[in-house]
């Protein structure tokens, strides 16, 4: 990527930390960012300072809200791209929520099939120490049913 012009004024630049303070976001993420593409390479004082628009501090808006969304940086630049490339990207967009929304009902079950496994373990460590049976380490665990967990 190629800097932008130094056309505007400074009195409309910001320093890193002005733009990630506006942002919400700290000047570590800012530069990160920009370092990932997700904002275009920023212009630089003599000193070596990044400078920022206040187009810049609307995209890091716009990131910070799509990680809200649990959108991962390469998603939300994937959505920048494409806008910067004059297209519309809500169907993009739509299409990745769904797909985050779908991984959320894989976990949930993953979770109620966890916790089904837990009850029953917990029912069995019952009813095992009111029959006085003996365990290696714990009955808890040895005679909990074998329903395998995904991560």
């Amino acid at each position: 990527m190629t800097p932008r012009s130094l056309g505007e004024t400074s009195a409309r630049l910001l320093t890193v930390g002005r733009a990630a303070a506006l942002s919400g976001l700290s000047p570590k993420a800012v530069r990160l960012y920009e370092r990932k593409g997700l904002l275009p390479e920023a212009e630089r004082t003599e000193s070596g300072y990044r400078l920022f628009t206040a187009d810049d501090v609307a995209v890091l808006h716009f990131i910070r809200q799509a990680r809200t969304l649990d959108l991962t940086l390469e998603e939300i630049k994937d959505v920048l791209d494409l806008q910067r490339g004059g297209e519309q990207p809500c169907a993009r967009v739509t299409g990745l929520l769904d797909a985050h929304i779908a991984g959320i009902d894989r976990k949930l079950a993953d979770l109620r099939r966890l916790r089904r496994s837990l009850l029953a373990a917990r029912r069995a460590a019952g009813t095992a120490r009111r029959g006085g049976h003996d365990a290696v380490v714990c009955q808890i665990i040895e005679h909990a049913p074998a329903e395998p967990v995904r991560a």
